[in-house]
């Protein structure tokens, strides 16, 4: 459905940053009559007063909250068929479940993109927001081999799956039982939804959103570790130790995080609880430092505009060029903090691995001994990495860029793969019962181990 782009939209969200990059995207996804709100009560006053065609709202915000003010639209007459997205960093199933039951018409976790956002737009106009259907997939079959088609994102964490491709591509492997196919996604929310939907095969994808679709009933398994270790705290150069500690400069301020199901949300929520702080997103709990969920390749740029942000905690090689660009300084690797711990996974549909558990068994053995391959020579890497995350040269990547991020100490690896239930056990406590994001699931059942099993035989 075409959607007339001068609708007038009321935009709710409590953070200034976050209101800049809405009119920036909804911008770019064509519509400019934007009426911007601050927060729930701003919000039904704007509507009351606006009359506007669709509300796009955060749910975490002062006052009222995203959700209160979408219940409070839905007790109005004039506004109870009002179409209503709930763009958030509150982007567990469970608060998306929530958001349907008070009547939304949308959900767009952040972050989002123009595309996202506009389909989101798209749906909520037509009347067509309902749970998407799940793909009964047709895979190809060429030569007795069956396409696997793998999503990642833009970052050296996925290196494994890129360093296998240039094998297969150079002829040093050759697989008998798959055909692979990389899909290079925008960021992790067309993974996590390819995952639920059945488009996506297969993905590295972090822990924490793998683990959350399973709690929602998606038929993926965990069949190995993407790597471990890899992200880094990045201070913002405004810390001057000679007038402020950790605390006071933190105090306050903002905290940026690629995804709320995350490793980085995690270990970020860690340090600053330890540092006497509050951390955590605008609502009902008093919190005295605010995580937004960014993309993480604008870190950098909204960190060096906005002294509100005080730090980021994000992927190589993001980080690396912060400090390198005297945006940010080293705060702290994520090694140091928990050494070797997990963060992407490598999920499979479960009806991959029932069709196909000799491909399934074969990919698993090629990223284990491709992971070796990476561990042995860091500079061949280097270079592999430069092809694979950036093919167009606008990330400005280099090979001695990579090579400095593969050598620093408690860097990233690619061996010891084998995915461990304890390791993903200490996520999904702290998780639920500190953080109180997420469902407790059983590891058992979401981790298929006996491809590891085979190929660290």
């Amino acid at each position: 459905m075409a959607v007339n782009p001068n609708i007038k939209i009321v935009v709710a969200d409590d953070s200034g940053t976050m209101r800049i990059m809405f009119k920036q995207i909804l911008k770019k996804a064509g519509y400019e009559n934007l009426v911007v709100a601050v927060n729930g009560v701003d919000g039904v006053e704007k509507v009351k007063a606006e009359k506007p065609d669709l509300v796009i709202s955060d749910w975490n915000m002062p006052q009222m909250d995203g959700l209160e003010f979408l219940q409070a639209l839905r007790q109005m007459d004039e506004f109870k068929n009002l179409p209503f997205i709930m763009a958030t960093a509150q982007s567990d199933k469970g608060q998306q479940k929530a958001i349907m039951d008070a009547g939304g018409n949308g959900h767009v976790p952040k972050p989002f993109d123009e595309e996202q956002i506009g389909t989101a737009i798209e749906k909520a106009m037509s009347g067509d927001f309902g749970p998407g259907e799940r793909v009964v997939k047709q895979r190809q079959m060429m030569g007795g081999k069956v396409e696997l088609n793998v999503a990642h994102i833009q970052i050296t964490d996925h290196l494994a799956l890129g360093a296998l491709k240039h094998r297969i591509e150079q002829g040093d492997l050759e697989p008998r039982y798959f055909d692979l196919t990389t899909d290079l996604k925008t960021g992790w929310n067309p993974i996590q939804e390819g995952l639920e939907n059945g488009e996506i095969d297969c993905a590295f994808v972090l822990g924490p959103i793998a683990m959350d679709l399973f709690a929602y009933d998606s038929p993926i398994k965990l069949v190995l570790f993407a790597h471990k270790n890899g992200s880094t705290f990045i201070r913002s150069r405004h810390y001057d130790h000679r007038f402020d500690s950790l605390q006071s400069f933190y105090k306050y301020k903002v905290v940026d995080i690629p995804h709320k199901m995350s490793i980085h949300h995690m270990l970020a929520h860690q340090f600053l609880k330890e540092l006497g702080l509050k951390p955590g997103v605008p609502g009902k709990k008093a919190i005295n430092v605010r995580f937004e969920v960014v993309p993480p390749i604008k870190m950098p740029g909204i960190m060096k505009e906005n002294e509100d942000v005080a730090g980021f905690m994000v992927a190589e090689p993001v980080a690396t060029k912060a400090i390198v660009g005297e945006i940010g300084n080293l705060e702290f690797y994520s090694a140091t903090r928990w050494e070797n711990h997990p963060c992407c996974v490598v999920a499979m549909q479960e009806d991959f691995i029932q069709k196909f558990p000799d491909a399934a068994q074969e990919f698993v053995s090629m990223l284990v001994d491709t992971g070796e391959y990476i561990e042995n020579d860091k500079i061949r890497a280097a270079r592999i990495a430069v092809n694979f995350l950036d093919p167009e040269g606008k990330m400005g990547l280099n090979p001695d860029v990579l090579k400095n991020v593969f050598s620093q100490p408690l860097a990233i690896r690619w061996d010891g793969l084998y995915p461990d239930a304890e390791d993903l056990d200490k996520i999904q406590r702290y998780m639920h019962d500190v953080m109180e994001i997420g469902k407790i699931i059983d590891l058992d059942k979401f981790i298929d181990s006996s491809f590891a099993d085979e190929a660290y035989r």
